[in-house]
């Protein structure tokens, strides 16, 4: 990874060809690209000018280049002007729309140029993404045999005796062996990009795209909890639920065994069982991990201290505040917002003052 102090004009570029057939799912190519964008504008705001980016191509099956997309497309195509600065590092092989196996055999037949085209960039060092059954473009290229892919199941059968030297990874939704990562079905497009950040822009940047672009409950509800206090909703009615909710909307006030049982309804005793039959901890302890959820919120996407995250977390004392997030989160305070954080740092903050 670059230091801060390397100019933007010196900063790498990771180039992707992406071809596209005229069976192509261009809704794969451009969810891909979309998230390349995103992980462009995440490693903008968390290095600057001096952070690598990705670049891309839409390619014919020929492998020239596509003219600039009309309308809003436009933004999936680099002007003439712009064009896509960098060596390329790999090709993403959408998935195409094909009624049967012998469908996709005619398809991968039609398109020798682009075979042999796949069988250059892996000669060349290049990485191949396929979704789908647009493994059967890679394979068809002779480079991989003896590799691993992932598939849907219900392409293995003919898979297999197209190439019976290439194995499965089976129980994978994604498969990553030497220079082929391929991804089984649409929804592993995100899994697809977050492996190509990592190779490109480092597993640090990986992290936080992959921490961006999965769902996480834990942590949009500790957003909304942060943000409004809620309640967990009354459908929600046990000894354990009632007890949790009136965590979530006092987190910030001190802890207090016997208000949480009178909030739960029940006596101490009892709710210490019913947290350690079903929760294996006690409600402190679980108490500390919806804090360092809200505290995980805060360090990611504010820039507020952690003295100040410490109190709306709950804890009037930094010092115990960090030794809790570290036994909690495995890192310091400064080492998960140096990891994760989503906000640019004050030092690169632009202000424009407007002559009055």
């Amino acid at each position: 990874m670059p230091s801060s102090s390397v100019s933007s004009a010196t900063a790498p570029v990771f180039r992707v060809d992406i071809p596209l057939l005229p069976e192509s799912a261009v809704g794969n190519a451009l969810q891909f690209i979309d998230l390349l964008r995103s992980a462009n504008l995440l490693a903008g705001l968390r290095l600057g000018a001096s952070a690598p980016r990705l670049a891309w191509r839409l390619l014919d099956a020929r492998g020239a280049p596509l003219p600039v997309l009309p309308g809003p497309l436009a933004a999936y195509t680099p002007t003439p002007a712009e064009p896509p600065s960098g060596p390329p590092f790999a090709l993403f092989i959408p998935s195409f729309h094909t009624a049967d196996i012998p469908a996709i055999r005619n398809a991968v037949a039609r398109n020798g140029p682009l075979v042999r085209h796949i069988g250059i960039a892996l000669d060349a060092g290049q990485k191949v993404f396929t979704l789908g059954n647009g493994a059967w473009l890679a394979a068809e290229s002779g480079r991989l045999n003896g590799r691993q892919v992932s598939l849907p199941w219900f392409y293995v059968a003919g898979f297999e005796r197209d190439h019976p030297d290439i194995g499965f990874a089976l129980g994978q939704d994604i498969a990553e062996d030497g220079p082929w990562i391929s991804g089984a079905l649409p929804i592993s497009v995100g899994d697809l990009a977050v492996s190509l950040i990592r190779h490109t822009l480092g597993s640090a940047l990986a992290e936080a795209c992959a921490t961006v672009l999965t769902p996480d409950h834990e942590r949009t509800r500790a957003a909304l909890q942060a943000n409004a206090q809620q309640h967990i909703p009354a459908t929600r009615d046990s000894t354990l639920a009632r007890a949790i909710a009136w965590m979530e909307a006092h987190l910030d006030e001190p802890y207090s065994l016997a208000r949480l049982a009178e909030a739960a309804a029940v006596s101490t005793r009892t709710l210490l069982r019913h947290f350690q039959q079903e929760l294996s901890q006690s409600p402190l302890d679980h108490l500390h991990s919806l804090r360092c959820a809200r505290a995980k919120v805060m360090l990611e996407v504010t820039l507020e201290s952690v003295p100040s995250i410490a109190v709306a977390c709950g804890y009037s004392d930094p010092a115990a505040f960090r030794r809790i997030f570290a036994r909690y989160t495995g890192m310091a305070p400064g080492e998960y917002r140096q990891r994760h954080a989503l906000r640019a740092p004050r030092r690169r903050w632009r202000v424009d003052v407007a002559a009055r």
